[in-house]
């Protein structure tokens, strides 16, 4: 059996937010009684998450770089939080690099793509797609944006820039991307969350096992192992490491990153836990595969510019 990994880690997958901005209607509002999104309640996410905070929350992790993925600004603000992320202080490796948000059917999605375009640390785009007949659970504006031609016409544009597509749906919808990923092969897609496994009925996980197979055979989609908590809130070590199995055998790890999803994750469980999940399913693997998952796949996919062992925090 091989040692755990202990080299370098790019998180691929993380948020900050500065909710004095009043940038973030979805982390400003005061829920209905009783009303949760589909990862529980918002309410512990209602504060300020800066790059100290995760920081502490990574201690110990061997963090040397992250991505930051859009956090939800409000459409009227789209372009302010790259510029935003700009102004933080970069050193300890956090948010190296961007996923920006643009609603790809929006009148000026293709302006807002180039002007994304035009800073460096912006190497992806995310439009989330995930629709929920339960509109408290559901993160899409409408059903089916996949297959809309206006938001395709942004999607072809995006790609033509050169950015990476950071696809975030339900499993119920992985038919339509798949054949999205069929019709726009030059599209690198990076499926978020695993698929986002909410329904965890033996048909809920059939559904999306199968869905993920099927998506799987597209070689320009890679996945995020990422977030497994939000969808099995009380989780243990087995529960996890079977939907982190199904994952890798369907992606490998040449296709498959580990990332953290923080804070959000941290609704139902501690960096710590997360990331000694992921080293202990991965111990499995050679050292080769195990540095796929922690350090080259990220690094590859969202253009890092880190060399292996590299521990820059420029």
């Amino acid at each position: 059996m091989s040692r755990r990994y202990d080299g370098p880690v790019i998180d691929p997958h993380h948020h900050l937010w500065d909710l004095s901005l009043g940038r973030h209607p979805w982390l400003q509002k005061k829920p209905a009684a009783g009303e949760e999104m589909v990862f529980g309640s918002i309410a512990p996410l209602q504060r300020d998450y800066g790059v100290d905070d995760y920081l502490a929350d990574a201690a110990g992790q061997n963090i040397v770089a992250t991505v930051h993925v859009e956090a939800g600004w409000s459409d009227t603000h789209l372009s302010q939080e790259s510029r935003w992320l700009n102004g933080l202080d970069k050193t300890g490796g956090v948010a190296r690099r961007y996923v920006a948000r643009v609603p790809l059917d929006a009148p000026l999605a293709f302006d807002l793509l180039d002007a994304e375009a035009t800073n460096a640390q912006v190497v992806g785009i995310r439009d989330i797609v995930s629709w929920h007949p339960d509109p408290a659970k559901s993160f899409a504006r409408s059903q089916h944006l996949m297959t809309s031609p206006r938001w395709q016409a942004g999607l072809a544009h995006a790609t033509r820039l050169g950015l990476v597509f950071d696809l975030m749906l339900f499993p119920w919808q992985m038919g339509e991307a798949t054949r999205l990923a069929s019709d726009f092969p030059e599209t690198l897609f990076v499926l978020n969350h695993c698929g986002s496994p909410a329904d965890r009925s033996p048909e809920g996980m059939a559904l999306w096992r199968q869905g993920l197979r099927e998506l799987a055979r597209a070689e320009n989609v890679q996945i995020k192992i990422s977030d497994l908590v939000a969808y099995d809130n009380h989780w243990t070590h087995t529960s996890l490491a079977s939907v982190i199995d199904h994952c890798l055998a369907c992606f490998g790890t040449k296709r498959a990153m580990f990332a953290s999803d923080f804070p959000v994750a941290g609704l139902h469980a501690s960096f710590d836990e997360v990331y000694s999940t992921f080293r202990s399913v991965a111990a499995a693997l050679s050292l080769d595969e195990q540095r796929d998952l922690f350090f080259t796949t990220a690094n590859r996919t969202y253009r890092v510019g880190l060399a292996a062992g590299d521990n820059s925090e420029s």
